[in-house]
């Protein structure tokens, strides 16, 4: 999937697909902010920068998503890969 591909609607199919069983507002969050963040800066936040734009811990993000941040939320955002993977 391209990143301008994404809609509201695939996030909350991958949410599903991945599991996650209620999307709440901090969901939400993470995920505007690392779209937000890729539109602007061509590439996902460093953890940092997650942490500091939401306002949470690292553990509360990875915690949030199956699959952590990378498999999970990046997934889930749409952001397309780092080269290299």
């Amino acid at each position: 999937m391209h990143f301008e591909d994404w809609s509201e609607e695939v996030f909350e199919y991958l949410a599903r697909e991945s599991g996650l069983s209620e999307v709440r507002d901090e969901h939400w969050l993470v995920i505007r902010f690392l779209r937000s963040f890729f539109a602007y800066n061509r590439r996902a936040p460093l953890h940092r920068q997650l942490k500091e734009g939401t306002n949470m811990s690292l553990l509360e993000l990875e915690a949030l998503f199956p699959g952590g941040l990378k498999t999970g939320a990046r997934r889930m955002a749409g952001l397309p890969n780092p080269k290299t993977c």
